[in-house]
């Protein structure tokens, strides 16, 4: 019992003793913390006392420099502005100058002004004075020119409107004589010197194409060896022809004309068929409805083929290359259509050679030349088969098939039905114009012959003062006789130009129609 509380005393001794301690211990660490904080204060201390006076002895240069910048700046301003001084003072003293001399100018004008004012002044009297002379003088002519008007009406028997009346009409009359008189020189001048090559150019091409004519025909007459094989022909009870014209599509015709029969058709190829097909048939001398048949599927083959091959011809004959298979075709056809007589395809080729040699002399395109006028009339191997006239349909044709703009209006412009594009369609008119109305190319029916001079002379008679009107050279010239009297020369070359208008318009006929227009005055007397 006695040693538990000294042992417990030493116990708590050394507790006191380790507090002690650590006590002791945090003091010292403090002590030397606090040591280390003033030096580290007096080292900063240091640092800003130097960094201070470095920088303030890097403010005082600066302020040094900008102080010496400042100055010279000023010194700068100071120069410029003085300079600047002087130069608006040389101008002001020159501005001034300038505003003396003007000043002594207005003056010097003022006074010229103010002696011219008073010169005005002067005149101005004097115009006055000669005014009042002046509407005493006009009053006075007035007064005997309304005499003299007076004098002159009772002298002529006019009045003055009457006599102004006459003199405008008189003055119409000399313009329209003065008129008339230059557009005769101009004619005359343009003929002579553009007819001259027109005439050579043509002429060297007509000169130089010889073409055959034909004549048109609805009929092709067929021999045969004998009038017996018009029987076979005919067939038991009519079966062969029958079958024959079925299968042609054309008209046998079987008179009295000895061994010989007649096939009929207004188309012209279908017409070549049976032909072919029914000399084949007479060769042969096997006449059957079955063997009619196959012949006749023959020939159609071998037309065919003709067509082909004769539109590959033409188009090598003439020069023209690249057309379309169904051109070729249509080209070849023309071989059996004919117009006014004339054979389409040799009409087509002639137009062709012509057209050629026409654009060659003048210096154009020969080859687009020869296609427009190859291609011009293709239209009229499609007429029996489609509505419209041979222009429209050779320009749907030519169109579909991809032919040049320009060789399609040459197609459309050949009968003046659209204005022209190009010369090359003005030499495939004129090659047109010259190939169809030149003697014997063509063959009209009689009653449209009649109708055409009919309309020449009704035409020309329509007019006043026309005394008799003369249809000459097959209708290809129109003569018209006027009486003196009631036609003068201004007016008898206006009538000319009237009456050809008006055919052209009214009338349809190949070619071309010359009008001439006669006035003549005659004196005749007796001796008795």
């Amino acid at each position: 019992m006695g040693e538990f509380p000294l042992a417990a005393l030493i116990g708590a001794l050394g507790v006191i003793a380790a507090v002690l301690g650590f006590v002791v211990g945090r003091k010292s660490g403090r002590q030397a913390e606090l040591v280390a904080q003033q030096r580290a204060k007096a080292t900063a201390e240091e640092t800003a006392t130097r960094i201070l006076e470095e920088a303030g002895r890097e403010a005082e240069n600066i302020r040094k420099g900008a102080v010496v910048t400042g100055r010279e700046e000023l010194l700068q301003l100071r120069e410029a502005q003085e300079q600047e001084v002087r130069q608006r003072r040389v101008e002001v003293e020159r501005e001034e100058k300038r505003i003396v001399e003007r000043e002594a100018q207005l003056d010097r004008a003022r006074e010229s002004l103010d002696g011219r004012e008073q010169e005005l002044q002067r005149r101005g009297k004097d115009l006055g004075g000669r005014e009042q002379a002046a509407g005493v003088r006009e009053q006075e002519l007035e007064r005997l020119i309304a005499d003299e008007r007076r004098r002159l009406e009772q002298l002529a028997g006019l009045s003055a409107d009457q006599a102004k009346a006459e003199l405008i009409r008189r003055l119409e009359d000399e313009a329209l004589a003065d008129a008339a008189s230059r557009l005769r020189e101009i004619r005359e001048s343009a003929k002579r010197n553009a007819e001259r090559e027109a005439k050579k150019i043509v002429a060297l091409a007509v000169q130089r194409v010889a073409a055959e004519t034909t004549a048109e025909s609805t009929v092709s007459a067929v021999a045969l060896p004998n009038d017996e094989m018009k029987g076979r022909i005919i067939g038991r009870e009519g079966r062969n022809i029958r079958a024959f014209e079925l299968a042609t599509g054309v008209d046998v015709i079987i008179d009295d004309t000895p061994d010989t029969v007649v096939v009929s058709c207004f188309d012209p190829v279908r017409r070549e068929t049976a032909r072919l097909a029914l000399e084949k048939l007479v060769s042969d001398g096997r006449i059957h409805p079955g063997r009619i048949e196959e012949v006749v599927a023959k020939a159609h083959k071998e037309v065919d083929a003709a067509i082909v091959e004769t539109g590959e011809r033409a188009a090598y004959e003439v020069g023209v290359a690249g057309l379309h298979p169904e051109l070729i075709k249509l080209i070849g056809r023309m071989k059996w259509r004919t117009s006014y007589g004339q054979n389409i395809l040799a009409h087509s080729k002639e137009v062709a050679w012509l057209a050629g040699m026409m654009a060659a002399e003048l210096g154009l395109d020969v080859a687009l030349a020869k296609r427009g006028a190859l291609l011009h009339d293709i239209g009229k191997v499609l007429t029996h088969e489609h509505e419209g006239t041979h222009v429209q349909l050779g320009v749907e044709v030519a169109t579909k098939y991809g032919e040049n703009p320009l060789v399609v209006n040459c197609i459309a412009a050949h009968h003046d039905d659209v204005p022209h594009e190009s010369e090359v369609s003005v030499l495939v008119q004129a090659a047109d114009g010259i190939s169809g109305s030149r003697p014997g190319a063509r063959r009209e029916a009689f009653e449209t012959y009649v109708k055409r001079l009919e309309g020449l002379e009704k035409i020309a008679s329509s007019y006043r003062g026309v005394e008799r009107v003369f249809a000459i050279q097959a209708g290809r010239e129109v003569r018209v006789v006027v009486t003196p009297e009631q036609v003068d020369d201004v007016r008898m070359t206006a009538m000319s130009e009237e009456i050809a208008r008006r055919i052209e318009s009214e009338l349809q006929y190949p070619g071309q129609i010359k009008v001439v227009v006669i006035r003549e005055s005659r004196a005749v007397d007796f001796a008795r």
